[in-house]
């Protein structure tokens, strides 16, 4: 299983000190192909270690990170 994750730089060229940064939401599917929110991250980094974390454990389950859109 792999992480997937949408190219983007946690740095996000021209955003101001005062504007919020991207949340990540950790994604998860199960081997019925269902989708469930698992957590959200303030970062990229966080939301990929969180994924590659539950990956670890050894289920069936994918779990990738994706950039929050609300």
């Amino acid at each position: 299983m792999s992480i997937q994750c949408p190219a983007a730089a946690d740095d996000e060229p021209g955003r101001t000190a005062t504007e919020p940064r991207d949340r990540w939401i950790v994604w998860r599917q199960d081997d019925n192909g269902n989708q469930f929110e698992v957590a959200r991250k303030d970062s990229r980094a966080e939301a990929e270690e969180l994924a590659a974390s539950m990956e670890a454990r050894g289920h069936k389950q994918t779990y990738w990170g994706a950039r929050a859109t609300e």
